[in-house]
């Protein structure tokens, strides 16, 4: 993968020599420079009189031919490319091209997409099937055309100019910029306190800064912006029955793992001894076996103390070292445990949140974020079976009685817990039940259903699809800047969007098939992994649950509370924060999702004021 950025503006003229271009090429060194970690192999930069595009490079297929900025020429105009992703229909869309009369100096994808775009324009993106974002500058047209992969696998924000257009990969590098001030509005407040450490889709949480939508297009000209979708999620009729379906399903996921082992890099993938990554394995392993003679590199994390002080619950029914290792000599795979001490998911929480520029998921970002690094010793690209539970059905409030009934997103757990922490001024300022109830009805109001349809059916269609819309983001932007703030390229083959598109559409009993949860999936994989392995219960990415991270996280919170003068007390009211931190009983009620508790919550606190700090972040309440 890889870190772009962006200057387009009609005002300025970038190829002129004087004192202030010299300072615009600067920012945008500076821009392509706090993105190095996305692409730590190398970096390139184009400008004409108007535009000025950066990009840092992780390589992956075609160390010399996929160099970037790519230019190419078509009828006497030159388009330019920065590009950010992975295309898995690469091959096919080369043979159509050739046929068209194309021409290719390498092998790489990124050519391949700027010939695309060159022969069919914006309605190319219609015929990619990867994760992307990507921008082509236009010369003879002057105009910019950025994109976004259909599932939000990779990130693009922007930031609208009064004569043009700035974006990047990433938060940060839009920070450089002087004209992008780290400001936070209200509505950006509720979305930290409120929703976070989800967002609402678009939202660049600064002021002015905005997210390009998954499945969006960006085009800008002198004439301004226009943002558009270019892929919806249909609701449709599911006409195959329940064998065909199973089949479907099987031939879906396993061409989709065998496109996303196309590298030239070294290859592995993650393994906790679940059904989604043991799926994603199960495939895998043979077919690098057969086409490149090699043995799969599996890997798994854990935590020092969890064989003592692991605790069984309704989230987390086991642990998974067994698992791992089980699937693993199953598979024949080379197996790597990655063991995690307490200390760690302390020390490096700055380094989680500057990965991420906000606030977010405590010790459940760090630690992939240090799995990855140790992966990363030895690999460039990992296929992580992320995200089947949104597509499939897998979280328990799928299964809970009318979940949607009290207008609040279900993972949204306990919100006692934070707005009884809130001072009681900007509580009243942000209104948070009526903000996160309009928030969910913008949601439902989007999902996309079929009129005929028994209200069941229509409210589990709603589910799936705040799901995929409101809390899968969050997971890929964690997936995503964790593995890219250490160079390792992580694929997601569930987030097909042809998978997403079949599976959408089958109806709730048929994805619980045989009366299993997440049962459709579970009989595609027979015969691929052994029957305990299809019938294992769901079971979250692993967390600690050593006290000591929990005494470490409150701690935290007191050396905080010793700072009456600290920004976040801006915003947190200090004596009912000191009340929390006196409360262990709390411990286990989780407040987002499934894993995050009472030491998340700290630690998420305290990142809101390093952030608050370390950003220079001005509340504009």
């Amino acid at each position: 993968m890889c870190g772009i950025a962006g200057w387009i503006d009609w005002n300025l003229d970038f190829t002129s020599e004087n004192g202030e271009n010299m300072k615009r090429k600067e920012i945008m060194a500076r821009m392509a420079t706090v993105q190095a970690h996305r692409g730590p192999d190398a970096g390139g930069e184009w400008f004409s009189t108007h535009a000025y595009l950066v990009h840092r490079r992780l390589i992956v297929i075609d160390p010399a031919g996929g160099a970037q900025p790519m230019i190419k020429t078509a009828g006497g105009r030159i388009y330019t490319l920065v590009y950010n992703g992975e295309l898995y229909n690469t091959e096919e869309l080369r043979a159509i091209l050739k046929a068209l009369g194309y021409n290719f100096d390498g092998h790489s994808d990124t050519e391949v997409l700027l010939t695309a775009y060159l022969e069919w324009g914006p309605a190319a993106v219609t015929r990619l099937n990867g994760i992307f974002a990507f921008a082509v500058w236009d010369e003879a047209r002057q105009e910019l055309f950025l994109a976004r992969d259909r599932m939000g696998v990779k990130p693009l924000f922007y930031f609208a100019l009064n004569n043009g257009l700035l974006f990047a990969s990433e938060l940060k590098a839009l920070l450089v910029h002087p004209l992008v001030q780290p400001a936070v509005n209200p509505d950006g407040l509720a979305e930290l306190l409120l929703l976070g450490p989800g967002r609402t889709p678009g939202h660049g949480i600064f002021a002015g800064v905005h997210e390009l939508k998954p499945g969006y297009t960006l085009t800008c000209n002198r004439d301004g912006l226009k943002i558009e979708p270019y892929w919806q999620l249909r609701p449709a009729p599911h006409r195959d029955d329940p064998e065909t379906t199973v089949q479907e399903v099987r031939a879906l996921l396993c061409d989709t793992v065998r496109r996303q082992l196309v590298s030239d890099v070294p290859i592995c993938t993650l393994l906790s001894g679940g059904l989604d990554s043991s799926a994603i394995t199960a495939i895998a392993a043979p077919e690098l076996l057969k086409t490149k003679g090699q043995v799969l590199h599996t890997y798994s994390v854990d935590f020092t103390g969890n064989d003592r002080f692991f605790r069984r619950n309704s989230f987390q029914p086991d642990l998974d070292a067994y698992w791992a290792g089980y699937v693993s000599r199953h598979l024949k795979t080379r197996h790597h445990y990655i063991t995690l001490e307490p200390a760690a998911l302390i020390n490096g929480i700055e380094q989680a949140l500057f990965a991420r520029d906000l606030p977010g998921m405590a010790d459940i970002d760090l630690s992939l974020l240090l799995f990855c690094r140790e992966i990363k010793k030895d690999f460039t690209v990992a296929v992580s079976g992320e995200c089947a539970d949104e597509i499939f059905g897998g979280y328990p409030w799928y299964y809970e009685e009318n979940p949607l009934a009290g207008e609040i997103f279900p993972w949204l757990r306990h919100l006692e817990l934070k707005l009884a922490l809130l001072t009681p001024e900007l509580k009243a300022k942000l209104q948070p039940e009526t903000y996160l109830r309009e928030r969910f009805r913008e949601a439902i109001a989007e999902a996309p259903v079929l009129p005929d349809e028994p209200p069941v059916e229509q409210r589990m269609r709603q589910m799936f699809y705040l799901n995929l819309t409101r809390w899968m983001p969050n997971l890929l932007d964690r997936k995503d800047r964790m593995s890219m703030y250490t160079g390792l390229e992580i694929r997601v083959p569930f987030c097909d969007h042809r998978l997403v598109e079949y599976v959408y559409n089958i109806p709730w009993a048929l994805k619980n098939y045989n009366g299993q949860r997440k049962g459709i999936l579970r009989a595609a994989l027979k015969g691929l992994l052994p029957e305990d392995v299809c019938n294992r219960p769901k079971n979250p990415y692993p967390k600690t649950f050593h006290p000591e991270y929990y005494a470490a996280s409150r701690q935290l919170i007191l050396d905080l509370l010793r700072r009456p003068g600290a920004p976040l007390f801006q915003l947190v009211h200090g004596p009912a924060l000191q009340e929390l931190a006196s409360h262990p009983e709390e411990l286990s009620k989780p407040w987002f999702g499934q894993l995050m508790g009472l030491p998340q919550l700290f630690v998420y606190l305290f990142q809101l004021n390093v952030w608050l700090e370390k950003y220079h972040v001005t509340l504009n309440v």
